[in-house]
């Protein structure tokens, strides 16, 4: 029996069905409020130690706090306590430090102006070389803390690893409370939400375009799937794919000038390219299966996607031109929700194994595949826009939860919502 999966996965029933079959065991309050549960250790880590900054906890944000979880969350952390408040002015004792068996170390302060607008400033010091590596400050209203604070954990990535951090990202979400479905755009690390769409009806599949400046996604508020395209800044929306039949699964072009989704309206249903505005519609693939949930590569010369062709789901490929599509997984009888990693060079997807959807990765040259989650309810993959992390939704202790996992799935955090279920995550890129 197949299960009856979410989102933008591939279905062999009707999707409104499908759809409001899951969305009926998914009640729960509209705001979500998430804490982060980490598990696993890194074969190599950074232990820093992240002071409290002076007077941080004037303004209802722990700063230090939320620059540490950012940090851990990465899997190239490790965190040592630091208790001590430690502004930016301060000499630190270094061979104290070093005898907590720290690296490196952070701190800073938050100062209220006139204006009404905060100050924060941090420093950053190698502990082993007993060197300053560099600080910031910056000004910023009381509402952009939480964002102060995850563009000095970018800071801090960047300096000690030489890559771009993604704790100032966003991601992007869907809720339900009663017969509400809530569309939500909020912080990498969960928080910070803010309500995109409201609906009586699902919203399935978000999708961010390139630049951030919009989302993509499917909405049934019509009685039947149509795909949509909103505006982040202003709300303002419009109806992309509203065909006969079924709208379904947007995927973005890398230049953000085309989408890829499922249609129906010619029969089965099978992927076409359609312009931002609801242009030059063309038919990608011709089959007798069902073709769906389209990932276009990073180049831009091919999408991927999943078809039943072979007599199970499996993952394909095919240039964007057209024309023959090529096989991608082999491994196991069912492999759905593709998604490839900004380099290009890794798949991530979710593979059943009996009763059992699990996340896992695989390498694109030819390498094997390997699951890297310990739950066995995984949907909807997304990669960060540094291909380090892997944002996906599951089900743990029977809550419907996300998780982010590094690559190697040895660092794994569960951003549990304290009062609403989640699902259907997609990680915004980089950029503001």
């Amino acid at each position: 029996m197949l299960r009856p999966f979410s989102a933008n996965r591939l279905r062999f029933v009707p999707s409104l069905l499908l759809a409001l079959t899951f969305w009926l065991a998914f009640a729960s309050p509209a705001q979500a409020q998430f804490r982060v549960e980490m598990s696993g250790v890194g074969a190599s880590q950074v232990p820093i130690a992240i002071a409290h900054f002076r007077d941080e906890d004037r303004y209802g944000q722990t700063l230090s706090a939320i620059v540490r979880a950012d940090l851990e969350r990465s899997g190239l952390f490790r965190g040592v306590d630091a208790a001590e408040v430690l502004d930016e002015m301060a000499s630190p004792a270094m061979t104290q430090w070093r005898g907590r068996a720290a690296d490196a170390l952070v701190g800073g302060s938050v100062t209220r102006l006139a204006d009404g607008r905060l100050d924060v400033r941090f420093k950053l010091w190698d502990v082993v070389k007993g060197a300053e590596l560099g600080g910031q400050s910056s000004l910023v209203a009381q509402a952009d803390l939480r964002l102060a604070a995850h563009r000095i954990a970018d800071y801090v990535h960047k300096k000690l690893t030489g890559q771009e951090g993604v704790f100032s990202t966003r991601i992007a979400y869907v809720t339900k409370a009663g017969k509400n479905f809530t569309l939500r755009i909020a912080d990498a690390d969960g928080e910070g939400g803010q309500v995109a769409l409201n609906s009586m009806e699902p919203i399935i599949s978000p999708a961010w375009s390139p630049d951030g400046r919009e989302l993509a996604y499917v909405s049934f508020e019509s009685q039947k799937a149509v795909v949509y395209v909103q505006d982040t800044s202003s709300g303002k929306r419009r109806a992309l794919a509203n065909f006969r039949g079924s709208n379904s699964a947007p995927a973005w072009s890398p230049d953000g000038q085309t989408l890829a989704v499922t249609l129906s309206r010619d029969g089965g249903s099978q992927l076409y390219l359609i312009g931002r505005n609801g242009d030059n519609v063309r038919r990608l693939t011709q089959s007798i299966g069902i073709d769906t949930e389209p990932a276009f590569s990073p180049d831009g010369r091919f999408v991927y996607f999943v078809s039943d062709r072979g007599g199970s789901p499996q993952i394909y490929r095919t240039a964007v031109t057209g024309g023959n599509a090529e096989r991608i997984t082999f491994a196991g009888s069912y492999n759905i929700s593709p998604a490839i990693s900004p380099d290009g060079r890794s798949l991530a997807y979710i593979a059943r194994q009996g009763n059992v959807f699990r996340l896992h990765v695989q390498d694109l040259s030819g390498g094997a595949s390997q699951p890297l989650s310990d739950t066995s309810d995984d949907e909807s993959p997304s990669f960060a826009p540094n291909g380090r992390l892997i944002i996906y939704a599951s089900r743990a202790q029977g809550r419907d939860v996300l998780m982010t996992t590094t690559l190697d799935g040895k660092i794994r955090a569960r951003l549990v919502s304290t009062t609403a279920d989640v699902r259907e995550p997609v990680w915004g890129p980089f950029g503001r």
